[in-house]
């Protein structure tokens, strides 16, 4: 099991990274372009494969294997969501220089909102085994969902848009990348502080889907902490890397949706069938590139 020395040094790392990226790499706002991303994206993983080793190294080949899995399930499922920040950014016009800057802050927020959700998710698997079935329930119900579900998305009809509207004090125009500006002697809202409400409330309905995935494979918040954070951590990178390619992903729903069937399976029915955690990284590994391939092979008609 983690200790308290392995939160507090993971949490520092994390921090130090995040200063570095705000205050250091992206302190004048730009458009990111494919090298910058490209060196990002790799960067990320490097650090996210050699935390799976130093797992490994520590504390055994099981929980390496839990965290690579877990890692693996919400990578793909950040993947997905990339479509609905691309979404968002379009709907709301924001500027190219601007969407790291939204990115980042987002993804503050959404690391602190996923560290509440796996806090929750762990106490009450402790105290209460029974919670596992009806999350492996949910899973099964989302997979199901997402498989069918196919819907056109208008984030400015959003609800969190309304409220902002009727309950702010919101400006007709961005100011730069400012979320707040004050106009005669008032303190207004900008655009983009409400694209930011709106890619917060997002993550956190899909933060509803993805803990639980995890939890599935591994009973250890330590490990699924991690998973999530270093998943999540790359995804700015990985959107302006792949944000000409998202469209193309056709079957990447569909996979995803399996993923989560098995997953909430898993869950739902390990009381009588055990499946190890290196048939799952199989299965999940397999049935994702699966889906990649037919997006490339079988060319898209939108």
């Amino acid at each position: 099991m983690s200790t308290a020395l392995d939160w507090f040094a993971f949490n520092v790392f994390i921090l130090f990274a995040m200063v570095l990226d705000l205050r250091v790499f992206h302190r004048q706002p730009h458009k990111v372009g494919m090298r910058e991303a490209a060196t990002a994206s790799f960067c990320w993983i490097a650090i996210s494969v050699l935390f799976g080793w130093g797992v490994f190294y520590f504390r055994g080949t099981q929980p390496a294997l839990e965290f690579f899995t877990g890692y693996l399930i919400e990578k793909a499922l950040s993947v997905d969501n990339l479509f609905l920040f691309l979404v968002i950014f379009r709907a709301f016009a924001v500027e190219d220089r601007l969407q790291h800057r939204l990115l980042e802050w987002g993804v503050i927020g959404a690391l602190l909102m996923r560290g509440i959700l796996i806090a929750a998710g762990a106490e009450l698997i402790e105290h209460f085994s029974w919670v596992l079935y009806w999350l492996g329930a949910f899973l099964v119900y989302a997979g199901i969902r997402l498989f069918f579900k196919k819907e056109n998305l208008h984030p400015e009809n959003n609800r969190i848009v309304g409220f902002a509207s009727r309950h702010l004090r919101v400006t007709q125009e961005y100011h730069g990348a400012d979320f707040f500006v004050r106009t005669s002697g008032k303190l207004f809202a900008t655009p983009l502080f409400v694209a930011l409400l709106v890619v917060e409330i997002t993550d956190v309905t899909l933060a509803l889907d993805s803990i639980p995935a995890v939890f599935g494979i591994t009973r250890d918040p330590f490990i699924v902490y991690t998973s999530n954070v270093l998943a999540i951590l790359g995804l700015r990178a990985l959107y302006f890397l792949l944000a000409g390619a998202i469209d193309r992903l056709q079957f990447l729903d569909e996979g995803l949706a399996i993923v989560l069937v098995f997953i909430g399976g898993k869950m739902a029915g390990e009381r009588w069938i055990s499946i190890p955690v290196s048939v799952s990284l199989a299965v999940v590994g397999g049935v994702l590139l699966i889906a990649l391939l037919l997006s490339v092979l079988i060319p898209s008609k939108k």
